[in-house]
């Protein structure tokens, strides 16, 4: 995993956080030089409505200096809502600012607690927007109507942008990751925005899009710790050296207790060990590589200095790369369903947010990785054959082959035509096997069940664009492993036979002895259970039933992409004002 600088670039180009008020007052006019200011600048709502017109349609420009010389980019849901309403103004009244736009703003500055920044929602000009409103009533004035035009529009496009971003994400996970699927969510806002405004529910309505899982809330609360270790100057670097062992002496022991004092492995400090790796010591070290997926043997290696030596600012943008995730994910994962978490090797299935049952899993190498998606596990197959996958095949299998025919029978292999029948031994003994090529295969290459079949005795189906599947192997000695990526992409289960149980628990007939009976057949067999969402994803981090905050290498690199995509998000100005739903954007400009 790369170690990230925690800092995050924001798209301001030449604002300026101060503005004169008089600025603002010198925009009394449209451009047909009608006047639109009287009474010493206080706004009507229709004169406010015709600057809005004048904005949303673009026959007017933003006030210099309020934001950035190239404007800001309004989605056009924003002016499907103003068009719907005639342009009168959503957040203001005649007797001025509706409660729910300053409720809008303090979500706004608090936006860091969900990993965004309110500076990605017009946060800035909405504050200068909104003290320049305050200097104004202190002297029994009102806002200009061109301020007051742009003021509504900017708390419209940054209730859109924010809650875009709380309900489908930052970016497209497609963006991030070439075989990441995801069922976003989504929710028409146009629709729900005026009548939470209006009828000061907006409150209720943000907290709706909050993605509802636990599991969302818990990393929050994980941030916000986080957060406050950065801030208080986070923990000491140990220097690289040899590699600890207990009972070690070392100078670098008392800074390794330090880092441990400050993430709470060690509970409080221990002078009497000094520079030796003593037994408490040792405990502290097994307790953090338990809760960062390492081997937990006490020594600290390469690996595990490289975990201790991440920065609390690299974790905290760990935390915010993670909510992010969740923000991809559907509103409800299924009252039961089954969920894989492929940083940590790990399968749950979970009924009614309680885990029944767990267990290692095997996943697929950083060159065939596991993609992401979610399905329907609807069937069970026991005694599976394996039908190699054209990559295997091209890249494993044939050369064998070629190197010696006999390979086919003595590994248990039958080649089957495309119309689904074997090619006999006769004529497999005539091919020219060092002349076939991967595309011109003469049929499926597919393994019999068996003791040596890789898919081991049942496999968990459900259908997906990857062809990937839950199975037992015949290589169980692999799950002692810390570190399991072996797979070509498929993901082997360490107790495939408490799974099966469990998933046909609800059908009488399926006793233990018919299961027992099903687990050793020669020849396979399908059966059927009721569907279950099954959920194949990937956090590097979370926080486990004890309160604490685990940690997972990014074997993967995806947190990497995904930190590329949002950089590349915030450069092309699309993330910091999305448009909701994918549609197109419009951008406003300053005046020149």
């Amino acid at each position: 995993m790369l170690q990230f600088t925690g800092k995050i670039v924001r798209n301001v180009p030449g604002r300026r956080l101060v503005r004169p008020i008089l600025l603002a007052m010198l925009f009394c006019q449209l451009g047909s030089g009608e006047a639109l200011c009287a009474n010493g600048g206080a706004a009507t709502g229709e004169q406010s409505a015709q600057w809005l017109a004048a904005l949303v349609e673009g026959r007017e420009k933003l006030p210099e200096g309020l934001v950035g010389p190239d404007g800001f980019v309004m989605a056009e849901e924003v002016g499907d809502l103003y068009r719907a309403r005639d342009f009168r103004p959503l957040w203001q009244t005649s007797g001025g600012l509706r409660p729910s736009a300053q409720l809008l703003v303090d979500r706004l500055r608090n936006a860091a607690d969900h990993g965004l920044c309110g500076e990605d929602y017009l946060l800035v000009p909405l504050e200068e927007l909104l003290t320049e409103r305050a200097v104004l009533l202190r002297k029994q004035k009102a806002l200009p109507p061109l301020d007051a035009a742009v003021l509504d529009l900017f708390l419209t496009q940054a209730f859109f942008s924010y809650a875009t971003h709380l309900v489908e994400g930052q970016v497209d996970p497609a963006l991030a990751h070439i075989d990441w699927r995801a069922r976003r969510r989504r929710i028409d806002l146009v629709k729900l925005l005026p009548s939470a405004v209006e009828g000061e529910s907006l409150g209720t309505l943000l907290g709706e899009l909050i993605p509802p899982h636990p599991e969302y809330r818990a990393l929050m609360g994980a941030l916000a710790r986080q957060r406050l270790l950065a801030a208080r100057g986070g923990w000491p670097i140990i220097p690289d050296g040899e590699t600890l062992r207990p009972g070690d002496i070392d100078p670098r022991l008392p800074i390794v207790r330090s880092r441990l004092l400050a993430t709470g492995e060690l509970p409080q400090p221990v002078s009497f060990e000094r520079n030796a790796f003593g037994m408490t010591t040792l405990m502290a070290v097994r307790q953090f590589q338990e809760r960062h997926g390492l081997e937990p043997d006490g020594v600290i290696g390469p690996r595990t200095l490289k975990e201790l030596n991440f920065t609390a600012e690299d974790r905290v943008r760990q935390i915010e790369l993670n909510l992010e995730r969740w923000r991809w994910m559907p509103r409800d994962l299924g009252k039961r369903h089954i969920r894989v978490n492929i940083a940590d090797f790990s399968l749950k299935v979970v009924e009614d947010g309680q885990t029944v049952l767990e267990m290692p899993v095997i996943v697929g190498t950083p060159y065939r990785r596991t993609p992401v998606f979610s399905s329907q596990m609807s069937y069970l197959e026991f005694a599976p054959t394996w039908t190699v996958p054209a990559t295997i095949l091209r890249e494993d299998k044939l050369p064998a082959i070629k190197k010696n025919p006999a390979f086919l029978t003595k590994n248990h292999f039958r080649v089957i035509r495309r119309s689904g029948q074997e090619i006999d031994s006769a004529e497999l003994a005539g091919i020219n096997w060092r002349a076939v090529e991967p595309e011109r295969f003469p049929g499926n290459l597919r393994m019999d069940p068996g003791p040596w079949n890789p898919l081991g005795r049942v496999k968990f189906m459900f259908p997906n664009p990857y062809n990937v599947y839950l199975h037992d192997t015949n290589e169980r000695w692999l799950f002692d492993r810390a570190l399991r990526t072996f797979s070509s992409g498929c993901i082997r289960i360490g107790q495939p036979v408490e799974l099966a149980r469990y998933l046909l628990r609800d059908q009488p007939q399926w006793d233990e002895a018919k299961l027992q009976e099903a687990l050793e057949r020669k020849s396979p067999m399908q059966v059927m259970i009721d569907p279950i969402p099954t959920h194949i994803q990937y956090w590097t981090t979370w926080v486990a039933a004890d309160g604490s905050t685990r940690f997972r290498s990014d074997l993967y690199l995806r947190d990497l992409d995904l930190e590329v995509a949002l950089a590349d998000a915030v450069a092309n100005n699309v993330r910091a004002l999305a448009s909701p739903r994918g549609k197109k954007v419009i951008r406003v400009s300053a005046l020149n």
